[in-house]
């Protein structure tokens, strides 16, 4: 365990790491939209809700399930006061920031979604200098999240829309956004001297389950039997396990900037993902130029100014 947390503290390896979990994200957008498709909820933003709850809390499960077997004992808070601090991470960065997005998704556009979803990276970089004296706000740090978030614009290029119509849609996925970069700050406060292993568990299930309850209260219905729908749901839990574990032990660990920044390639990630698993085109100069801006962006924010 000692020897892992050695590794985990390499920057080089918490690169590898951090777009390990980006990728598993981007796997995510194709498979969720065929997990509607299979269950026959693409119309009913209920019935999102609960296979969302379905997806995290089962997501927490999992952790606690091979957490626990790992260290041969309940991953379970170890003191009264650790429950708050996980109850407040669980309700930002999983409840309201999904909330949000199911919400937000069904009234704007997905090119819009996408676009304002990548400002999660800037917000957080900015939010990081406000919290953490260590974190301070650089140049390089603000140009890199200009080329970066301009990188997200050219891969949605020409299907922005700030029309009266999508303004709500617009400004709920926003809402959205600042969720989960809040729920990177709070991650990066509550990991001091606590397992991330218990603190991604619990997290994940306590705000799977609210998830799960709101869809059930506004009439949502989410039978997992129906076609693959069980295959797609237990692969975005493993998704989810894996990669909030590994992004909850980085954040623990290094900067928010300097972690946080790699979100801006989820969109790629998703592009990618897309022509794999449902045959969209994804060769296109704008997505080349995209992926340049965008890593140029990552290492201008990781740079040290001199």
């Amino acid at each position: 365990m000692t020897e892992m947390n050695t590794i985990l503290n390499k920057k080089s390896v918490a690169y590898l790491c951090a777009l390990l979990c980006v990728g598993l994200w981007g796997t995510a957008f194709p498979l969720i939209k065929l997990g509607y498709g299979e269950l026959g909820i693409a119309d009913s933003a209920a019935s999102k809700l609960m296979f969302a709850g379905e997806r995290f809390a089962l997501a927490g499960v999992i952790v606690f399930v091979i957490g626990s077997i790992s260290v041969r004992r309940a991953l379970i808070p170890e003191k009264k006061s650790d429950i708050l601090p996980i109850v407040a991470l669980g309700f930002v960065q999983t409840f309201l920031q999904y909330l949000f997005a199911y919400i937000g998704v069904g009234a704007t556009t997905a090119t819009n979604t996408s676009i304002i979803t990548g400002t999660v990276s800037l917000i957080s970089v900015l939010m990081a200098a406000v919290f953490f004296k260590s974190d301070r706000l650089t140049v390089l740090k603000m140009i890199g999240c200009a080329v970066g978030f301009i990188g997200i614009a050219v891969v949605n290029m020409g299907g922005f829309s700030l029309s009266g119509d999508l303004l709500f849609g617009n400004f709920i996925v926003l809402l959205s956004a600042f969720a989960g970069a809040s729920g990177n700050i709070i991650t990066k406060k509550v990991t001091s001297g606590r397992n991330a292993a218990v603190i991604t568990a619990w997290q994940l299930f306590f705000g799977g389950v609210l998830l799960f309850l709101i869809g059930l209260v506004l009439g949502g219905s989410a039978d997992i039997t129906k076609g693959s729908g069980a295959v797609i749901l237990l692969w975005l839990a493993i998704v989810s396990s894996v990669s909030f574990l590994l992004w909850t032990e980085l954040l623990g660990r290094h900067p928010v900037s300097r972690i946080s920044v790699f979100t801006m390639l989820v969109p790629i990630f998703g592009t990618l993902w897309s022509g794999i698993l449902l045959g969209e085109e994804i060769f296109r100069v704008e997505n080349l130029i995209a992926l340049a801006l965008i890593c140029a962006g990552i290492l201008l924010v990781n740079l040290k100014s001199k």
